[in-house]
């Protein structure tokens, strides 16, 4: 019977390679995971540490892989035989103490709180669309107010020399019909 199972093929992963690679917890690893979009297959890569690998070396074995991306905290649990996974490259391995390393969330939870607690409060934000209109057009009346309170000053002055010239000519006019 195992003569006849002995060419038979379980699965497209060669199941040896997977198993050999060893991956445990505290490993970080980089999972090229195929994916695919609109008909076109692509390759994904995650890559973070291994919290815990279940299930020893069965068909059904997998593993938890956590990353830190733009501040979130990021799991997958990944079928170690699964036929998406292109490639799976150990990147470093770390010696931990523990098989499963779950409590690396409430580290990370408690780290952040730690660092919140030492920030200081700063007001600063942008400006919406909405507000910056307001802004510009609020602005734009005052160069307007400015300018019409400037601009009468200089009528004024050029105002002012026009009537004594013209007070001149008048007493001049005058003076000609006395004459």
């Amino acid at each position: 019977m195992k003569a006849a199972m002995a060419g038979v093929q379980v699965s497209p992963v060669n199941m040896e390679e997977r198993r050999a690679l060893g991956i445990r917890a505290g490993d970080t690893v980089r999972v090229h995971q195929k994916i695919q979009d609109k008909g076109k297959t692509r390759i994904q890569i995650f890559e973070g540490t291994v919290l815990a690998r279940k299930h020893g070396d069965e068909p059904g074995a997998t593993f938890t892989v956590r990353k830190v991306s733009s501040g979130v905290g990021v799991e997958k649990i990944y079928p170690l035989y699964s036929p998406l996974i292109d490639k799976l490259e150990i990147v470093r391995r770390s010696k931990v103490r523990k098989a499963k390393l779950y409590y690396i969330r409430e580290k990370v939870a408690r780290e952040v709180k730690r660092q919140m607690r030492r920030m200081n409060l700063v007001s600063l934000s942008t400006e919406s669309e909405a507000e910056a209109a307001v802004r510009v057009a609020a602005e734009e009346e005052a160069a307007k107010a400015a300018e019409a309170a400037a601009a009468p000053e200089v009528i004024e002055e050029v105002v002012a020399p026009t009537e004594e010239v013209a007070t001149a000519e008048a007493v001049a006019s005058t003076e000609e019909v006395k004459s």
